[in-house]
């Protein structure tokens, strides 16, 4: 059965079609939660509430474009409606500090440890840095995805470069190699 007769049979409320949904999309999609979330157990919760969205949300699909990046984009709204509503965006600030460069060789430090440090950032210096360097949206699209001014999404982007690069410098110089891809 192909995708689009998938996402036919869910739109009908198809229990056994949503679980051949969930199986085929959950992995991506956990990625999109984890990168988005405090911890594993955080992205666990958007996972699952993501696709009660999904399948709520799933009659407004209307073939158009990517059904992935259609889940995608609603999985990553859902979550920063969840920070939108505990107003981890309040804060608003224009001081743009300077830009921090981040140059880490591709075998110094595994996946795991980014993942870990991007994921102990404040939500919204995550949140940020997550759509501007990973998901590729501009700071005007930022700052009405979450209701900041694009001054406030380039400071925020670049306190969170500032401290994961504290982060990766500190581990260089204590050579603690433990996060080494082995």
């Amino acid at each position: 059965m192909g995708l689009d007769q998938i996402i036919k049979d869910c739109q009908a409320n198809n229990i056994k079609a949503q679980e051949q949904l969930y199986r085929l999309l959950a992995p991506k999609l956990f990625a999109v939660c984890l990168k988005y979330s405090r911890s594993r157990a955080d992205a666990e919760d958007n996972l699952q509430d993501g696709f009660i969205l999904l399948f709520d949300k799933i009659g407004q699909y209307r073939f158009q474009g990517s059904f992935e990046g259609w889940a995608k984009r609603l999985m990553i709204n859902n979550v920063l409606q969840k920070y939108r509503t505990t107003g981890v965006f309040s804060l608003v600030t224009e001081n743009i500090p300077e830009e921090a460069d981040v140059y880490v060789e591709a075998d110094e430090v595994s996946m795991e440890f980014l993942v870990k440090i991007i994921q102990e950032l404040p939500d919204r210096y995550r949140t940020v840095f997550n759509l501007y360097v990973t998901d590729g949206y501009s700071h005007k699209e930022i700052a009405e995805m979450l209701g900041i001014t694009d001054g406030t999404s380039k400071s925020n982007l670049a306190r969170a470069r500032m401290i994961l690069k504290e982060k990766i410098e500190a581990l260089q110089k204590t050579g603690d190699y433990r996060i080494q891809n082995e």
